[in-house]
Parts: C-alpha cells; structure tokens; sequence
C-alpha cells in the first residue's frame, strides 16, 4: 500500500463491524490498517471504539468483561469508562482515584447502513450516508486491499439472475454497484482485507435467497483475488501505532483546576430534586466526550459574579453522557447556591473543572456502609449505584430532618438497601450514630460520612470510640464551620523550590505561595476536602481545617495551605 494511499486510508472513514457484532455484554475485535480494536456498546447504546490493550500490561481489551457501562480488564481488573475510555478503577490501589492521564485512545464512530465506521485519524471526509438495507456476511480476502477494491471495480457482483452491473468508485475503499448496493473494503493489514457489502432498495428483497447468492458470488471472488496475487511477494505488515490520548481527555489544566475550568457544560434540565434542592443535568458543549468521574468525584463550578463552588457528581455508572449535580439553597449563603437556584437557567453555559476526587470509594471491602446526612446524600448516592451495579454488598443510612428534605428520591427507590432515617435532634443522632457504628463489624468493612460538619464530628468521634481503625473510616465536608484566625505573620520555607516566603494577616500560605509561582493544587479552598494538603518538614503548623484529625494534627507533618497557619515563626514545607 502506497504512503499516499496508507496516509489517506488512516484519515478516512472504514466499516468495521456489522451493527447485528455488537452483542450487548460483549467485546467485538476488529483491526484497520494494522490497528486492534476493541468494538463495544454499551447499555445506553453507545458505541465505542477503542485500541484493543489495557493500559497496564497490554492485555487485549476484546476479551474484557462488558458490565454494560465500563469494561474491566480480564488480568488485573482496571476498568475504563464508556464514552471517555478513562481509568475509573485500578483494584491493586483501591484507595486512589486513578490518574487522568490514564485513559486509552478512542476513535470516531458512526453507523450507517446498518454498519460501524471509524477512522485512525481526524478523518478529512464523512462516511457515506448509506439506506438501511440487507447487511451481507463480511467476505476476509488475503490480498491487497487496493487490488481487492480494483478487482470489485472490474468484477462487480450481480443480482441473482442479472446481466453484470456497472460499478464505480467512492472513494478508495468504497464501491457503488448500480442497482445493488455498497461494498467496501476494510483494509485491515497491508496483505489482508474484508469486504462488507449492504444491499439497499429493491435489492432487499428475499433476503435468505440473496444472502445465499452473494455470500456465494463473494466467495468466488475471494478464491480469484488471492489467486492472482499467489505469487506476489508478501508486503510488510502494517505497524499499529501506539499515541497520547487526546488533550481534553487526558491532560490536566496548567496551574490551579480552581483558576483553570477548562470544560464547558450547558445546563440540560433542572428540576426540584428535594425541599429547596435543585437539581441539574449538565451536557456537553460540542461533541467532546465530558471527562469522566468516580464515585465521591466534584466539580469547581464557577458562577455568576466570579464565584467559584464544588458540587459532588450524583451519577450513576454508565452516565457518561451528562453530569448531575445537586445544589441545596442555604439560607447563610455567600452567593453560590442562590446563584444556581435563581440566576442559572436550562441552556445556560458554564465552565467546570475536570472531575477531581478526594473521595475516592474503595470496592475491596467485603461490607460498605454510607451514612449520609441532609445534602451529603449526593457523593453517597454515586457510590451506592456502583456498589449496587457491582453487586457489592453495602448499607446507606440517609438522615434528613424531614421526609420533604430526601432528595433523589427517583433514584433511592432503584436502590435495594436504603434507610432513611427521619426528624431525629443531635442526641438522638448521636444514639443512632452509637447503634449504627457500634454495632458493626469492623472486620474487612468500611464506612462512608458525608454530611454537616457536626453530623461528621460526632461520626468519626463515635468510630474512634467503637475501635473502627482510622483507615476505614472515610467522609467528606462540604464546609468548614471553624473560624478562621489570619491575624498572624510568618516565614515559610519552600525545600524544593529553593524560596522563603512571608504570609502576611489576611493571606494565606497558599495565596502567597501562588503569587511567587508554585502550583498548588486546591479545590474548596476553606480546609475541607484535603486537595491543598502539603507535608511539613519543619515547624509547627496551626491547624484551622476540618480535614485532619486528632492524630494526624498531633504529627504536625502535613497541613492545609488554604486555611492553616504557623505557630512558629518559621515553617519549612516540601515544595
């Protein structure tokens, strides 16, 4: 195959599959120009069309396991999303979220004729639009791809009973059989090819007769292709080629997720998901792919009037094509709610980070049980659905103060192992917390808490008393209520970065560290969610976040730089 006619072929649109190959629940193997792909649908009916190797030791992707909304590696179990091809899962690091930047390569897609296109680069054409018609068995030829398409030019299958046909070309790979239909030729390798051909119109008709004939005409043809090219040298085999996923897919932002909100959502719909809860679907702009999250996954979501705030993602696995959030109007408000329940309409704009997660759901655990309270229902109602999806066993407490304020309803009673627990006072959630914690065995289980921040102290204080060891116990603040002391001055030390630094009152270690050039990254930005969390080497931090706890505070080895201090006058820091 020429290097004109190989560049061409990489940037056009090629059949790869029959739509009838894509079984639900299972993996299609297809190759182009040298390429392996993995060819699957998902249960929202997305194709998807993938390099057929998982990113961690190269095992073929085709013979994964398709749960319907990811695939999972048959060697080691990573799973990567539909949609993005984005690692959502790698079981040897359970308590990480894995990185953006692994994330498989995808490829085009579109169907027509009853057949799936891709293309290996940006392609520079449209696949033709072809009538639904009668799909012919794929023909696989041992010959050039260009002869073989040559060969069906000068050699046009016919109807059955019919003077020969006139053919032309449509381009490389593509012939047109007046009154027949469409065959193109898949060139798979340099040597080897696969013709798929559609009938369309009248040609439709009697269809056991006509699948009969041609899968008889083709065969014939295959058997005069691969003779006329016997004693032709073998070509060399195409390489496939190995390249970064795409930027938007794969990259982080420069600088700060914060200051950077590099995706685009359009709001889809919204609707009262809970007393004063509102919810919203949010859709791509364009038609990149939106990044993929985890359970316990947020978003920065910059505002009206330059605000910027973090929601938890609501979606159930497979809901790759939208986000859903929900957003609790607060009476003590700074603007971020009130902004996204009076100002922000459907078809409205906004900018959003990239899915970032600081809580991160573990499903090496033999028992998980959530307990959530008020608006911390949303991180835990990701992770229930893929517990629930995975079969996993797990227990979710939802306490709200009334039966008005459950929210997601809709997708709670989908769930097969909800309690809500309805209008107890502070003592008699601390009781319920006692029963709930106490009660359990810890033995290979694991707890979840999300909700108000005294809900969350008075939970991790009753998990410390009933012996749950610390890294079982996982939550997640929404604020943090403590004030915030700023009046003090002090030096800090940057190791890596060779700089000494003063905070002055009214700053603090991050906002300085930024404005002398050192990224930090950072999300809620007020000592909740640990994005910001940096190791000290020396001195003695002043902890004012909600992150830490006791024994963590006491080793003075790390901190929150968005909302912590020094005590002393000197604090040295591993950046």
């Amino acid at each position: 195959m020429g290097e004109d006619l190989l560049l061409r072929a990489g940037k056009s649109w090629h059949p790869i599959a029959a739509e009838s190959d894509l079984v639900y629940r299972h993996v299609f193997q297809g190759q182009l120009l040298g390429q392996e792909l993995a060819v699957w649908r998902a249960d929202d009916d997305h194709v998807n069309v993938w390099e057929n190797r998982c990113l961690h030791r190269g095992v073929r992707l085709s013979v994964a396991m398709n749960d319907g909304r990811e695939l999972k590696c048959q060697y080691h179990g990573w799973r990567y999303a539909n949609r993005t091809a984005a690692c959502t899962y790698i079981p040897a690091h359970p308590a990480d979220a894995p990185a953006r930047t692994i994330t498989n390569r995808t490829y085009p897609v579109r169907t027509s004729g009853g057949m799936v296109w891709t293309a290996l680069a940006e392609p520079t054409d449209e696949p033709p639009e072809l009538d639904a018609g009668l799909v012919l068995r794929p023909m696989p030829v041992r010959a050039r791809p260009e002869n073989v398409v040559a060969l069906l030019v000068e050699h046009p299958p016919a109807l059955p009973d019919a003077a020969p046909p006139a053919a032309r070309r449509c381009g490389d790979f593509i012939v047109e059989v007046e009154g027949v239909g469409f065959f193109a030729v898949q060139p798979v390798d340099a040597d080897r090819a696969i013709i798929r051909g559609v009938l369309t119109g009248q040609a439709s008709a009697g269809r056991l007769r006509l699948l009969r004939h041609f899968d008889g005409a083709l065969t014939r043809f295959r058997e005069i292709a691969q003779e006329r090219e016997a004693d032709e040298p073998a070509p060399e085999p195409l390489s496939p080629r190995y390249e970064p996923v795409p930027k938007h897919l794969a990259s982080l932002p420069a600088g700060s997720e914060h200051l950077d909100l590099p995706t685009r959502v359009r709001v889809v719909r919204t609707w009262e998901a809970g007393a004063g809860v509102r919810g919203l679907e949010l859709g791509p702009v364009g038609d990149r792919p939106l990044p993929s999250g985890q359970p316990g996954s947020h978003l920065d979501v910059a505002l009206p009037g330059g605000l910027v705030r973090q929601y938890s993602l609501v979606n159930a696995p497979g809901e790759t094509g939208h986000y859903v959030i929900g957003v609790k109007l607060t009476p003590d408000s700074a603007g971020g709610s009130v902004s996204l329940h009076e100002r922000v309409r459907e078809g409205d704009v906004l900018a959003v980070s990239l899915p970032r997660n600081n809580f991160p759901l573990r499903r090496d655990r033999e028992r998980t049980v959530l307990v959530a309270g008020g608006i911390g229902i949303t991180p835990l109602l990701a992770m229930a659905q893929m517990l629930e999806h995975q079969e996993l066993h797990y227990e979710l407490h939802y306490f709200a103060a009334r039966e008005a304020d459950v929210s997601f309803k809709d997708r709670l009673a989908r769930l097969g192992n909800v309690r809500t627990i309805i209008g107890l006072d502070p003592a008699e959630t601390t009781a319920e917390l006692e029963r709930l914690l106490g009660a359990t065995d810890h033995e290979d289980c694991q707890v979840y808490v999300c909700g108000p921040p005294p809900m969350l102290d008075t939970a991790r204080d009753v998990a410390h008393r009933a012996g749950w060891p610390r890294e079982a116990v996982h939550f997640e603040y929404f604020r943090n209520d403590q004030e915030i002391d700023e009046s003090s001055r002090f030096e800090i030390v940057l190791a890596r970065s060779v700089m000494n630094l003063t905070v002055e009152p009214g700053r603090s270690i991050l906002e300085t560290v930024r404005e002398a050039g050192v990224t930090i990254p950072s999300s809620c930005e007020q000592g909740a969610c640990g994005t910001c969390r940096v190791a000290v080497i020396d001195g003695q931090p002043d902890h004012q976040d909600v992150y830490l706890d006791e024994d963590e505070r006491a080793a003075g080895d790390s901190m929150m730089t968005c909302v912590s201090r020094s005590l002393t006058d000197r604090l040295t820091l591993d950046l």
